[in-house]
This record gives structure tokens, sequence and C-alpha cells, in this order.
């Protein structure tokens, strides 16, 4: 408890960066997220092929997450997690920005759901898609069906299924009502499910809504630059157990409340 009140004086005491340093620091981040991260994709496009096709979900989770511990390294978030993440099941957790995705595969290997327009994202598109995501098109009717027939095909396989049922990210002022189709998979397995609650700060100042959070008209570019010049971001996660219970418009609800109440 002294360390970490002692770390948080001698942060807040520090001088706070001057322009030129933040745009040197935006500039090696950038060199060194884009050439390790081809590097990562070269290596799993290369293991991958190796692997037995029942085990290469598993595996390319623990890629993720390797990618994911250095990668916060790089881009100066800090971690902290108050619970602890299952080995398998279903994760439900809120959505702030693409960062959740970093933040929560360093904790643990884990795979994610997202919407079919995330693969068409330079770089993180391409690192998704090498990640194993379960990608959605909303667009078509039966998408979201299809999608719980992969999560569980991976759950069975014992993959950690990370799901952001809000179904869009926020600035983080609340959390948003939940979808309920993609809990019908938890629901038919009768599987492990985890609340978590992720939330960010900025300890030399700065606006996370605006900052860190990835919402409304934002561009993905332009935003991740910025957060590029962060010397230092901060990242929270509260998990705790979660009994469904009733159908899934009540799971729903009761998984919103748990987790509102994990952020407070």
């Amino acid at each position: 408890m002294n360390a970490a009140i002692d770390l948080a004086v001698d942060v807040n005491s520090a001088p706070r960066p001057t322009i030129a340093a933040k745009v040197l620091l935006q500039f090696a981040r950038t060199l060194a997220f884009i050439f390790f991260s081809l590097v990562a994709l070269a290596e799993i496009s290369l293991v991958i092929s190796l692997v037995r096709k029942e085990r290469r979900l598993v595996v390319r989770a623990k890629w993720l997450h390797l990618w994911c511990r250095f990668a916060c390294q790089v881009l100066g978030i800090h971690r902290a997690i108050r619970g602890r993440l299952p080995r398998t099941g279903l994760l439900v957790c809120n959505h702030l920005s693409y960062i959740d995705i970093v933040v929560l595969s360093s904790f643990a290997p884990c795979v994610f759901v997202a919407k079919c327009d995330v693969s068409a994202w330079p770089l993180f598109g391409w690192l998704a898609r090498a990640a194993g995501t379960i990608f959605i098109d909303r667009q078509r009717r039966l998408a979201a069906g299809d999608a719980v027939e992969n999560m569980q095909r991976a759950i069975r396989n014992g993959a950690l299924i990370v799901i952001f049922p809000e179904g869009t990210s926020s600035d983080g002022a609340t959390v948003l009502p939940f979808k309920s189709a993609l809990l019908e998979s938890a629901l038919q397995l009768g599987c492990l499910v985890t609340a978590a609650a992720i939330d960010y700060s900025l300890p030399y100042g700065g606006s996370v809504a605006d900052e860190v959070c990835y919402w409304r008209d934002m561009t993905l570019v332009p935003h991740l630059l910025n957060f590029f010049a962060k010397p230092r971001i901060e990242a929270q996660l509260a998990t705790s157990p979660f009994q469904p219970r009733g159908d899934r418009k009540q799971v729903a609800r009761e998984l919103r409340d748990q987790i509102a109440g994990l952020r407070s």
C-alpha cells in the first residue's frame, strides 16, 4: 500500500514532458509499434501452419497475449487488476476503446468477438485476424447465430471468449445497455461467466474521454498517434464471477448492473 502511495506521489510530482519530448516519444513508439507488429504477424504466419487445426485458436490467443504484454510496455500502459481472469468461459466487459483489447489480452490469453469493420482497420485488422477474432457482420440477419456457434466451439476447445455487449465503445461516463444476443452461447453451454469493468486514467493530465476512449466520429490514425504521445496511461481492470439466471434479457440487465457496480 505504501509503495503504491509513494509511486503516485512520484508520478504526480514529476515535471510534465515538454512538447519536444512528446513528439520524440510519439515517433519512437510509432516506429516500434509498427515494426514489432509486423514481426509478430510474420511469426504467427509461420507457426500456425505447424499446429493442428483444433489447437490453432488457443495458439493464436497465446500469441496475442505475448504481443499485448509487450505492447503495454512499449506504449507506457501500466496495468492493475482486482480479481482474476478465468482460463476459459465467457468474459463480459464494458467497452471504451480499441486499447481495451490490448489491456485485456495482456492479462490472459483470450479470443475477442468484434464487428467485421475492425478487420479492415490498418494494422489492427491484420492483428485481429491473426489472433483468431470472431467477426460479426451486422448487416446479415443470421450473423449473431453464426457468432454464437463459433463462440461455443471455441469455449469447448478451452478458449476464453471476450465480448463487449454494449455493441459500441463510449466515453465511459456510464455503462450502456447490453445487447443480449451473444450471451446465448453462455446460457446454452452453461459455461463459466465473468463480469469485468475496465477504466483508464492519465497521471500527467488530459481527458480520458477524448484521448483514450475511442467513440463518436473519431478517426483511428490521429487518435492512435495522440495516444502514442502520452507518457503514461494507467489501466484498471476489476472482475467478479457472475451467475446467469433467467433468460438472456434478464442476464444482460444483471450483467450490466454488476459491471457498473465494479466500476464504481
